[in-house]
């Protein structure tokens, strides 16, 4: 038990699950960031074919 008490008052622990927390919403932001540029380059490239196919 007095490990537990000595647990739950350190900060190390607090500060590990902030960095984890931190950790998370940087890679959110990633995915996010990766899926606006995949949906981007998609219409691109649909443009460019639709582009192609009405000059030929």
């Amino acid at each position: 038990m007095r490990n537990f008490y000595r647990l739950m008052r350190s900060t190390r622990a607090a500060t590990a699950v902030e960095y984890g927390l931190i950790l998370a919403l940087i890679f959110l932001a990633a995915v996010v960031a990766v899926g606006n540029v995949a949906n981007s380059t998609v219409g691109m490239w649909n443009n460019v074919s639709t582009a192609a196919q009405n000059n030929m």
